[in-house]
């Protein structure tokens, strides 16, 4: 059973920063296709970033430019830095894995393992 715990979650103003981190039990983070998730409550989730064991990152046009996703794999740790935000962006953002991939991606939802989520909140 992987684990994965995020934080750094908060509330900002639009044009703000927020960094979130997720840390996973064992070593998925550098076996595994890493994402963020995020959703907003009535609405589908939506993945923002991807980041493969090869190291080829993916990102969503509406975060591109302003989100970067990395991998620290000795710390076995997910990284989300997010700077000027927007109202857009509130939602409870999501670390995700996808153990059974290879390390591959397969999709911007398309993971296996999930954590509890940390919410973030821009206001305008």
């Amino acid at each position: 059973q992987v684990e994965l715990a995020e934080s750094g979650g908060g509330s900002v103003e639009a044009g703000g920063s927020l960094r979130l981190s997720c840390v996973a039990s064992g070593d998925i983070i550098r076996r595994a296709c890493m994402g963020w998730v995020r959703q907003v409550p009535g609405m589908g989730r939506e993945g923002v970033a991807l980041i493969n064991t090869d190291g080829i990152i993916s990102y969503k046009d509406s975060v591109k430019g302003r989100f970067t996703i990395s991998r620290d794999n000795p710390k076995n740790t997910l990284n989300l830095e997010m700077n000027n935000l927007k109202p857009e962006d509130t939602a409870m953002y999501y670390c995700a894995a996808l153990r059974r991939g290879g390390g591959l991606c397969g999709g911007w939802t398309n993971f296996d393992s999930w954590g509890e989520g940390t919410q973030v909140t821009v206001s305008s």
